[in-house]
Parts: structure tokens; sequence; C-alpha cells
């Protein structure tokens, strides 16, 4: 990804994290899963690279839109998927410096929430494993039914967590690694930061506030 110049230092009132690309590297084992998946359902395994398309975005909109399955077929392998995906979910490392990032934003007194599509209940288990979950005043993703998935829904559902909290989220900033993390926070009036090391490409950068290449540059222009 090519950074859009930094924009100054300022106060948040809260910062939103994505959780697959930007605090976990995951997409081995979801990649892993979804080959897993595709084998099963009788079908082609898609390359390496086809794979990681599907890393970030609701999985079940994916299989529709990408993969080509009709409602019924993409259910049956988003079911597949989670059952296998399931037995891997704690094995994702944290990428480095991200977990000091977050303990150095509560320190500072500043609230942050998990705004995720991936389910409510995995993510929760992943920063349970990781030690991250006493960081996060809201942990926010996918409902069970899917019906809460796309990033607009789970950034709005965070928002609405931290306002029951009396978090003030008038200057709030979202982190990502996906254009899908930009467009689901603007459809709120949250402005991103994209980060390097997670799963976006250099196109996906364009409406982000800002692109940051390292734990230290993110941690700089969240908290000066």
């Amino acid at each position: 990804m090519t950074s859009p110049t930094l924009s100054p230092t300022r106060t948040w009132s809260a910062v939103l994290f994505d959780l697959d690309g930007t605090i976990i590297d995951s997409a081995t084992d979801i990649t892993g899963s979804l080959a897993y998946m595709f084998a099963e359902m009788g079908l082609p395994v898609p390359s390496d690279e086809s794979l990681r398309a599907y890393v970030g975005p609701p999985l079940l909109d994916s299989l529709r839109m990408t993969a080509g399955f009709s409602d019924a077929e993409a259910r049956e392998a988003l079911n597949v998927y989670r059952a296998h995906y399931g037995k891997h979910l704690l094995s994702s490392p944290v990428f480095p410096g991200v977990a000091g990032v977050l303990e150095r934003l509560h320190a500072a007194g500043i609230p942050i929430a998990l705004a995720t599509s991936k389910p409510e209940t995995m993510a929760r288990k992943v920063l349970d494993h990781a030690g991250l979950s006493r960081y996060f005043t809201v942990i926010t993703g996918a409902s069970a039914d899917e019906e809460r998935s796309t990033k607009a829904d789970v950034v709005a559902e965070a928002l609405h967590r931290l306002t029951a909290q009396g978090v003030d989220t008038a200057h709030s900033v979202m982190v990502g690694d996906r254009g899908y993390d930009t467009l689901g926070a603007l459809a709120n009036g949250v402005p991103t930061i994209l980060v390097e090391w997670g799963y976006g490409s250099p196109a996906e950068a364009g409406d982000a506030m800002a692109v940051v290449h390292s734990a230290d540059q993110l941690r700089s222009l969240l908290l000066g």
C-alpha cells in the first residue's frame, strides 16, 4: 500500500480495531479452512492468492459473490468452514507491536472497541486467548445469524455499545487493513487508518485517512 499523507496527530475519543489482518495474522488458518471447505463441497480448491481475497469481507457474502454459491450452498459452506476453522481458531499469532499499542491506548484512558466481521463469539475467544480482551471497552463482531455482518453494521453496533457505556464517540477512528474497513467506517462518519502489515492492496488505500507501515507509526498517530 502506498500511504496518503499522514494527518496531524489529534486526540481521539475512541479507537475501533479490525481483527484479522490488523491485530492477528490469521490468513494461513483462514485459507486452510477455506481450502478444506471447497474440497468438502466437492469443488476445485482455488489458488492461495484467490483464497486470501476471502480474508476480511463477510464470508457469507464472499461465498455468494466470489464463489458463486446459492444462498443455501453458501450457508452449508459457511457451516463446514466454521466447524474446521474453530479447531484452529487460537493458533493465529498477534502481529508484532500491536499488543503494545493496545496497552498504551488503554493506559492513556482511550476507549478501544473491536469491530470485526468475524463472528463475535470467535473474536472474543481469540482476544481472550491472546490476553488482549482486558484492553477493550466493547468487543463487537458479526452476529451468529449473520444479520449483522457488514463492516458498516458492525461499526455502527460498536459505536452504539460505546455510547451506551458513556463513551464520547464524536472523534472516533477505525484501524483496519482492507478497503472494507474504510468504507464501513466512513458509512458511520469515522475516518480510517490502514495498516500495511495486513491483507489489503494499494488500490484499497485511497479513502483512508492514513496508511502506516509499523506498530510504532500507528502508536505515534494515535497517541502522539
